[in-house]
């Protein structure tokens, strides 16, 4: 499964990039403006700036919700860089959209997922990823790992090549979770990320180890 990360954070992506496990980022204009990064030149660079520091796949992600706004925006955060993967919205003229980018060889995600249905059109339509937001079914109460294992299911039946990126993971075992059910890719924060790191026996162990040195190497 590959690791992407949620944020706009320049340095919090360093930070997941040393750690030599990720694999890509996803991103939209509320992380943006949280970081301060606002005006369509400097949401660019920044997208730039991201592409710069990951070797994988970068989301960016349209505005516009009509046809030819999507397909202008898209074409040009595509020419960026060659990592750039254009986030588009599951709606009518979204899916639409998706088709002319699949056509014209421009990767997409297909954004804001909430229901098989609307991931089968996604992958119809040529979709690189889609991205089902698990965490924000889980608010609402309803299983958002459910959709995920659905939506498995149904690409395997028909070999799909789009892949499933379980988005709004919120903690480490949603990123389990999303492992044992197929999931191709999970973004979240760094925090979900490097919960993977903790185990209580790993630091009694360690710190047993060194106790141990010590008493025998003074």
């Amino acid at each position: 499964m590959k690791f992407f990360i949620d944020t706009a954070n320049l340095e919090q992506i360093r930070e997941a990039q040393d750690l030599g496990v990720l694999d890509g980022v996803t991103t939209n204009p509320s992380l943006m403006a949280k970081e301060g990064i606002t005006g369509e030149a400097n949401i660019k660079q920044h997208y730039i700036d991201i592409c710069e520091i990951v070797d994988g796949d970068v989301s960016a992600e349209v505005i516009a919700t009509d046809f030819e706004g999507i397909v202008k925006e898209g074409e040009a955060l595509a020419k960026l860089h060659n990592q750039i993967v254009v986030k588009v919205p599951m709606i009518k003229k979204g899916v639409k959209a998706i088709k002319y980018f699949s056509d014209q060889g421009i990767r997409t995600n297909c954004t804001l997922v909430f229901s098989v249905g609307q991931a089968l059109l996604a992958a119809k339509a040529g979709a690189s990823y889609v991205s089902p937001f698990i965490g924000r079914l889980d608010d609402i109460s309803s299983d958002g790992l459910t959709l995920i294992a659905d939506i498995r299911q149904v690409y395997d039946n028909y070999g799909f090549e789009t892949e499933i990126l379980a988005a709004s993971v919120r903690h480490t075992m949603h990123v389990i979770d999303c492992a044992r059910i197929g999931a191709d890719v999970m973004t979240g924060p760094l925090s979900s990320i490097e919960g993977l790191l903790k185990h209580p026996l790993t630091d009694s162990g360690l710190e047993k180890f060194l106790a141990d040195y010590k008493k025998s190497n003074g």
